[in-house]
């Protein structure tokens, strides 16, 4: 096996690594709500205000959260990130590639305040939730788990384009101290990361 194919094969078991890490994630939170929304919606007969107020609720969110927040914003990012770091690999990074892929360490300060700030406000609305009487309770749920379901998928097709040669053109978001005259990512960060790797605006 020559060296260039082994190099690919590290750069791909980086990118899948972190994407389906990601992935992963998100899986088990649908198994979860998904469950949850089941059980407590067949437990109920629900009016036709309630129906209505289904259907309503998850054509938003599917918007809002599903395409705007995921399609367009994060599904793109976690990609991009993902083959950034492929090809600038540091031990690190590389262990926790989900994490890194999410933005959680090792972005610029505006990305990691509103990282960490959509993971409080999501916290409280998991707290908020948890207290609302069923068949509402079943109602959000089954919203939130049709969205997240629609964030993986993008995220997926995300994956399969820049495995592809299409990588997302978004920034990878590295921190700026990463752009000192000879390290490796001046000519990469926040800027559309370039093909040939193996994701608010």
């Amino acid at each position: 096996m020559s060296s260039s194919t082994r190099e690919q094969q590290r750069r791909l078991a980086v990118v899948l690594w972190g994407v389906l890490g990601v992935v992963a994630v998100l899986v088990d939170a649908i198994y979860r709500l998904g469950a949850t929304a089941v059980r407590i919606l067949t437990a109920h007969d629900l009016t036709t205000g309630q129906l209505v107020l289904l259907g309503v609720w998850t054509v938003a969110i599917a918007y809002f959260e599903g395409y705007r927040g995921f399609q367009q914003r994060f599904s793109p990012r976690v990609v991009a990130r993902a083959l950034h770091l492929a090809d600038h690999r540091r031990p690190l990074h590389v262990a926790l590639a989900p994490l890194y892929c999410m933005a959680l360490f090792h972005t610029t300060r505006r990305r990691l305040i509103a990282t960490w700030v959509l993971i409080a406000g999501i916290v409280a609305v998991i707290v908020l939730v948890r207290q609302m009487p069923p068949p509402y309770r079943g109602i959000v749920d089954a919203g939130v788990a049709f969205a997240l379901a629609w964030g993986t998928a993008s995220i997926l097709v995300c994956l399969a384009r820049g495995l592809a040669g299409r990588p997302p053109d978004v920034p990878a978001d590295v921190p700026e101290e990463a752009l000192r005259p000879g390290s490796d990512t001046e000519q990469i960060a926040n800027q559309t990361v370039r093909a040939g790797g193996p994701g608010d605006g």
